[in-house]
């Protein structure tokens, strides 16, 4: 079973390069322009049954129309989201971002970030993969 991402940032660029970088690897990826247009975001509560989630990872840009990165991780933890592996990129980080992005568990990204970061972290988060997990394929 591939890797599953979901990636989010306005930026198209950043968002087709990101989406490349993921799929080199052989993950299945899904793109978002905003965090509104993603029907996970849409739903009140995480409907994935126990064993399972809609993916193994999630990298947000932290400034978007409408709703931040911050407040998508915010959302979707209340929502009882079982998705691990989370990033949050920024290229001016406040203190106090850095400081919810931590309690949140999150891997903080600096724009730009070097690759080998980012890769470095993937080596990681597919460490903590589960081969025999089940994905939620509702929305997709």
């Amino acid at each position: 079973m591939k890797t599953r991402a979901f990636v989010f940032d306005d930026d198209e660029l950043i968002r087709s390069l990101l989406k490349s970088i993921l799929e080199n690897r052989g993950y299945e990826v899904f793109t978002f322009s905003e965090p509104g247009v993603c029907p996970l975001y849409q739903k009140a509560e995480c409907d994935c049954i126990d064993g399972q989630q809609c993916a193994d990872i999630i990298l947000s840009d932290i400034r978007m129309p409408n709703i931040s990165g911050i407040g998508l991780i915010e959302k979707l933890d209340k929502n009882g989201c079982k998705v691990k592996n989370r990033a949050l990129i920024s290229g001016s980080w406040t203190p106090s971002e850095l400081n919810q992005a931590k309690d949140l568990n999150c891997k903080i990204f600096k724009k730009p970030f070097k690759m080998e970061e980012l890769e470095d972290w993937l080596d990681d988060c597919e460490k903590t993969i589960d081969p025999n997990r089940v994905l939620h394929n509702r929305f997709f």
